[in-house]
């Protein structure tokens, strides 16, 4: 059966707090004449309310006994019925007709009424696409109220998914096997047989992650490509299959070792191992075009060190020859004849080296003159050249726009790739993409001919296939990172019916030309404000004609905020972090949303407490041996590993820190702090092996690591985390944290540090109703935008740089409209296409459109951001507790030396999943605790007001104990909790 609290199944919560008896289960008057109408006494006054605001939370009729308290207390005195009134009914026909007046009053009708129908086919349509039974028993949720029907029982409703579900699935394991050859069969039986003494099978090697961009690694990755690419034609094999469906296999697969595999009926072993293959296949391209990048921009970087290194040796050279120089000028400067002083310069320049010498010395200086690191990249290039064209080859490489130059230049190197000859005639070839450094350096005129130098045609031709494939005009089919994202959006007949409504909530004109002029008045209306604010009032001032801003300083902190502070340090309980777990669990039940990879119910004893323990093991990195190693024989390191591995996902971790998030918003207390409407987005480094396509040096922070990128609430909770690449432009995914994030607090303000100031992404964001608020350091850098260029400013007309191309946004309206509500119908991520806008292309007409737009947006934020200390020193505050939340969650991953000791990119986001949703539970675990303790100082006559209350934060350490010995106490119910700070 599957676990109910994995489902949207409404149930009652485990503690109701006073704010949702108020909102949920208080009867207004037209319910309480309903009640006084069809009931005379007061029991079944009593008993019919109750029924009646149980069945509008739920969808359905508890029986009376299973009814909180709380709420019954609540029905009764909102009602003002009499302290005697008791819920109850003598004759049982009663309440079934309450019921069936209930369904009357509420307009709902009873399940019996075409529900198992309705149900059926909802069900039924989910289980093309989806794979989890939670899902699909949602989905006939979904459908049974939209259709204003009564829920039935939950086994009821699980038992009918269960049928529907294994059919559903029996058809496609047929449909894919009876595709398979028997050659095919055969090559998939062999996957996960043992291939060696070592017990590796080849289905052990398709699941294993690439390592890292070296000349060794790429090419057993382009090996296994290929390998992969001759076992099954898995495109034709899953043609018309759902990518849900298909991705819901593979991670079942993946989750499997290989004797449970083996084991598999041959229809759902050849189902699961050909989605596997397919999704292997797609992961393998795109880890090759990701190595392919690093490499080509690793080679840059060599280049430009030898550069570097180069002009430090010539700087002794270059201060000779300028002595030289300077002599025959201060020779000259005396007034000698022309003879003399020719007679003098030959002498001297003979003294000096002779000519021959100090020429060779300027041709070399002048060489590398204007940080032309160009020539040099050959010498790094040449011992990757045959592997680099092999992996080129193998990716297939295409166009997403009808121009090509860059595709039929690496088909033409490729054919004289073998050619020892220096230089190759240049009429074959068009050399559009190349800028003039590189034409400069590419070409040579001899006898009247255009030659083109081999080696360096070659490093340029490659470095821009890197370039392009990096802003998405190349794409590699068959990945999923470097697709063309193009094909993924909608059709523009798709989209119009979602304009207007889109439009319409993020406040935009329908149309070009209105959305232009929108713009215009919104934008000259701020700047209007700013150059209107006299100038000893604004934020910005001048020195010597340069703008700078004025300082402003944090905001006093009172005597009784700092008491109360002190106090409450002082009192809050000390509390073991398993401990705070298992509180956690008794009131969220985080382990309902884990279990096996097939979707059914977790076939173990003591479910809960064996995966509390994989939680603490991996968010804390103290890894599964460690943890056994200090649980006193509770656990072993097997089945901590075993359960990590096929039974808990990224996803399954998303579910449970969602759920912390939602109890978490209950409470009064993080009201003070934020209203849930900001975000800030920052990453902070986590150390890794250096063997993984990850891992990389940052120059910031030093060592090998990846970056944990967080979303965190004003509210202190972390809400979405991503885990990527030191190389990444963060800004990428500043924007899929907040469409990603299902929780209850969902913000529409996003703050960032620098690297969330790109022109590009402040278009996206405000087309899709986000307001984009970074912290910028280095403004002065960045261009303003005039409204109108021939408006003049009083006050700030010399800020303004810039024109914006107005025609351009218009004439892109539709394309800005088509990613937007591609995005927004989830076919797309913004990461994808932000992606794609991160770097200037001149065959980009997105890139183009976006910028402009951001160029709009961003001049708007900037006028406010300069001018307005308090809107700064907000911002300061948010992204400040992104950062104080990048310390308390690395407090708490204090095992294996903080380094993520894994090389799958799964594991490795996965570990900083596991790490929120330990911290996130302590920080819900510390706001139980001050709330209990503010609640007391409160009834001792502290000063607990909005004012002190804002300055606390949850980010408690000192009364939580890291180290010790690991008991996980499940017995122990925490004491009942307290959601209001007004209670006294």
């Amino acid at each position: 059966m599957t676990a109910i609290e994995r489902t949207a199944y409404p149930r009652f919560r485990t503690s109701i707090s006073e704010k949702e008896l108020q909102h949920t289960y208080s009867p207004n008057s037209r319910e309480i004449r309903f009640a006084v109408d069809m009931a005379r006494e007061d029991d079944l006054r009593l008993s019919l309310l109750i029924q009646l605001k149980c069945f509008q939370r739920l969808g359905y009729f508890v029986p009376l006994e299973n009814v909180p308290d709380s709420i019954i207390h609540h029905i009764r005195n909102a009602a003002k019925l009499g302290s005697g009134a008791e819920l109850q009914y003598e004759h049982e026909r009663t309440q079934f007709r309450h019921r069936d007046a209930v369904r009357q009053f509420l307009g709902v009708r009873p399940y019996r009424a075409g529900g198992p129908k309705i149900a059926a086919q909802a069900a039924t349509e989910a289980a093309i696409t989806m794979g989890d039974p939670a899902d699909i028993i949602n989905a006939a949720i979904e459908e049974l109220i939209r259709q204003k029907l009564e829920l039935p029982a939950f086994s009821q409703l699980d038992r009918l998914v269960k049928r529907i579900r294994a059919k559903a699935n029996k058809d496609v394991y047929a449909l894919i096997s009876s595709r398979l050859s028997s050659g095919d069969r055969e090559l998939l039986d062999k996957l996960p047989e043992l291939r060696d003494r070592r017990s590796r099978t080849d289905f052990t090697v398709l699941k294993e992650p690439a390592g890292r961009s070296s000349l060794r690694h790429m090419r057993e990755l382009q090996a296994r490509l290929i390998w992969l690419q001759g076992l099954v034609d898995t495109d034709r094999v899953l043609a018309e299959i759902p990518r849900g469906k298909i991705y819901f296999f593979a991670q079942e697969s993946r989750a499997y070792e290989p004797f449970y595999i083996r084991r598999l009926k041959p229809p759902k072993r050849y189902a699961l191992l050909v989605a596997v293959l397919h999704t292997a296949t797609g992961v393998t391209r795109d880890n090759l075009a990701e190595m392919f990048l690093k490499r080509m921009g690793t080679l840059h970087k060599r280049a430009q060190e030898e550069l570097e290194e180069i002009r430090k040796r010539q700087r002794s050279m270059t201060e000779e020859l300028i002595d030289v120089l300077s002599g025959i000028l201060q020779h000259a400067q005396q007034g000698h004849q022309p003879e003399a002083l020719g007679g003098f310069v030959e002498n001297f320049l003979n003294e000096q080296g002779g000519i021959e010498a100090l020429l060779e010395g300027c041709e070399s200086i002048a060489a590398y003159h204007g940080n032309n690191y160009f020539p040099l990249i050959w010498r790094f290039f040449r011992s990757y050249r045959p592997v680099l064209f092999d992996l080129v080859d193998a990716l297939d490489l295409k166009s997403s726009t009808s121009e090509e130059s860059i595709t039929e230049a690496y088909l033409y190197i490729r054919d004289h790739r073998h050619m020892r000859r220096k230089y190759l005639p240049a009429e074959e070839l068009k050399l559009s993409f190349a800028t003039p450094r590189w034409l400069n350096l590419i070409q040579k005129r001899e006898d009247g001919l255009l030659w083109l130098h081999k080696r360096h045609l070659e490093v340029c031709v490659f470095s821009y296939l890197a370039a392009e494939l990096k802003t998405g005009d190349l794409f590699v089919p068959g990945s999923k990172n470097f697709a063309d994202y193009r094909a993924q959006l909608l059709s523009w007949e798709e989209c119009q019916p979602m304009l207007k409504e889109h439009c319409t909530g993020v406040g935009l004109p329908t149309e070009p030309k209105e959305l232009v002029s929108h713009l215009k008045s919104w934008l000259g209306e701020i700047a209007e404000e700013v150059d209107a604010i006299p100038p000893e009032e604004s934020g910005v001032y001048f020195h010597k004609g340069h703008p700078r801003l004025r300082r402003y300083s944090r905001a006093p902190v009172s005597d009784n905020a700092e008491i109360l502070r002190s106090e409450l340090l002082r009192r809050i309980p000390e509390r073991k972090l398993l401990d705070g777990l298992a509180n956690v669990q008794h009131w969220v039940d985080l382990a309902a949303h884990f279990g096996p990879a097939s979707g059914s119910d977790p076939k173990i004893r003591d479910v809960s407490f064996r995966y509390l323990m994989t939680i603490f093991s991996y968010g804390c990195n103290l890894g599964p041996t460690q943890t056994a190693r200090h649980a006193q024989d509770t656990i072993n390191a097997r089945t901590l590993s075993f359960l990590n591995r096929q039974h808990i996902t990224t996803e399954k971790l998303d579910a449970a820190i969602r759920d912390v998030i939602n109890f978490y918003n209950r409470f009064d207390l993080p009201r003070y702090w934020g209203t849930g409407k900001h975000v800030a987005a920052d990453g902070t480094q986590f150390d890794l092996l250096q063997d993984n396509l990850l891992a990389e040096r940052h120059v910031r922070y030093g060592g090998y690591g990846g970056i944990a990128y967080h979303h965190v609430s004003d509210k202190y909770i972390a809400l979405f985390s991503h885990f990527i690449s030191v190389g990444v432009w963060e800004a990428v995914y500043i924007i899929d944290g907040l469409l990603k994030n299902h929780s209850e607090i969902q913000p529409d303000t996003v703050h960032a540090d620098t690297q969330g100031q790109s022109a590009p992404v402040f278009g996206l964001a405000h087309i899709l109703g986000i307001q984009l608020m970074p912290r910028i350091r280095q403004w002065q850098g960045l261009n303003l935008y005039k409204p109108d260029g021939r408006r003049r400013y009083k006050h700030i007309d010399t800020l303004f740089s810039g024109k914006i191309d107005w025609k351009l946004i218009e004439t892109h309206w539709e394309d800005l409209m088509q990613v937007t509500l591609s995005i927004k119908a989830g076919v797309l991520m913004p990461s994808t296409v932000l992606r794609k806008l991160g770097t200037y292309s001149h065959k980009n007409r997105l890139y183009r459109a976006f910028r402009e737009l951001g160029r709009v947006v961003r001049t708007a934020f900037l006028l406010r951001y300069i001018s307005d200390m308090s809107l700064r020193r907000q911002i300061t505050a948010y992204t400040n507790k992104a950062e104080a939340y990048h310390g308390f969650s690395k407090w708490l991953f204090f095992g294996g030396h903080g380094i993520i000791a894994h090389n799958d990119p799964i594991e490795q986001e996965k570990r900083i999943k596991y790490n929120d949703l330990v911290a996130n539970a302590m920080i819900l675990q510390n706001v139980v605790d001050m709330t209990q303790v503010l609640l007391q100082l409160k009834k001792e006559g502290y000063s607990v007001s909005a004012e002190t209350l804002s300055i606390l934060s949850p980010y408690l350490t000192g009364h939580i104990r890291r180290f010790g010995d690991y008991v996980l106490n499940m017995e122990k119910v925490p004491e009942p909790v307290e959601y209001s700070l007004l209670t006294a």
